[in-house]
């Protein structure tokens, strides 16, 4: 299933996508993509609704995040080796783990502003892993059985605030507008193999980043089994599992950085693209 949030900012309804690529209202049946909706015995019954005797939702309507009531926006740093290699850092022993405040997250398609006085603000694709099912210290053999599904990210990053203003890469990482995700919340069982899947981002019709998710450090059924060990897992959490190279600031000669009035197109095999368009904050 593509599952998804629409509406006015703030005041989204569920969704789902049918085989005609037709968003239907899902409202009449449950109250939001969140918390309890991502529970496995949940997405089991909305299996077995027919979506095609669900309401047309209009097609100019504005899509939301994909999950609503995020608890906890975490995010795996410097998780491909060539991305690594560009950031002039050492690959990591272990998985660097930093957060994105839940108020920097919007819809895929929304403004992205950059922030007042930054000159260094950086795009990164990242393959999203939505949490389904709680747990805490969870076997990595065990640990997929906890995805919800998967979503598109664009872990929008301030590079200056992130590195050169002292203290954790969190400041650089959580300022509104920067955590895109969606369009679609794609279930556990659309996604096989979550480490073979392309993903790309381009600024104003130039392609900078194009990898996929079988490079990274630290697989997806890893990072869920080692973050349940410093917290436990929620329905709703949303995991942001790392970007290949690519990255402005890894340009060459000189680093490329965002400005207002540029266009950013992103996108993962078989769960949607977003669009940006960034503006002065």
């Amino acid at each position: 299933m593509k599952l998804l949030r629409y509406g006015a900012r703030g005041h989204e309804k569920p969704g789902i996508l049918d085989r005609h690529h037709v968003i239907r209202d899902l409202s009449g049946v449950i109250d939001d993509i969140a918390g309890p909706t991502l529970l496995p015995e949940s997405l089991e019954r909305l299996r077995h609704i027919d979506v095609e005797s669900l309401p047309v939702v209009c097609a100019e309507e504005r899509i939301g995040p994909c999950v609503g009531q995020i608890g906890k926006f975490i995010c795996i740093g410097l998780n491909y080796a060539d991305h690594a290699a560009e950031s002039k850092l050492p690959v990591p022993g272990e998985p660097v783990v930093f957060g994105k405040w839940t108020s920097a997250v919007v819809g895929p398609n929304d403004d992205v502003r950059i922030p007042r006085g930054s000159q260094k603000t950086d795009w990164e694709v990242e393959l999203g892993v939505v949490i389904g099912k709680s747990g805490a210290y969870i076997d990595e053999a065990d640990a997929l059985g906890h995805v919800a599904g998967y979503c598109v990210v664009n872990d929008v990053s301030e590079r200056e605030y992130q590195i050169e203003r002292g203290g954790t890469w969190d400041k650089g990482k959580g300022c509104d507008t920067f955590g895109p995700i969606g369009p679609w919340l794609v279930t556990a069982d659309e996604v096989p193999d979550p480490q073979r899947l392309h993903l790309w981002l381009e600024v104003d019709g130039k392609r900078y980043q194009n990898g996929s998710t079988s490079t990274m450090i630290f697989n997806v059924a890893q990072i869920v089994s080692y973050l349940s060990r410093f917290m436990s897992l929620q329905p709703g959490d949303v995991i942001s599992t790392g970007t290949p190279p690519g990255v402005g600031m890894g340009q060459k000669p000189e680093p490329v950085y965002l400005r207002a009035g540029q266009m950013i197109r992103l996108g993962i095999e078989g769960l949607g693209e977003q669009q940006q368009r960034t503006v002065a904050a």
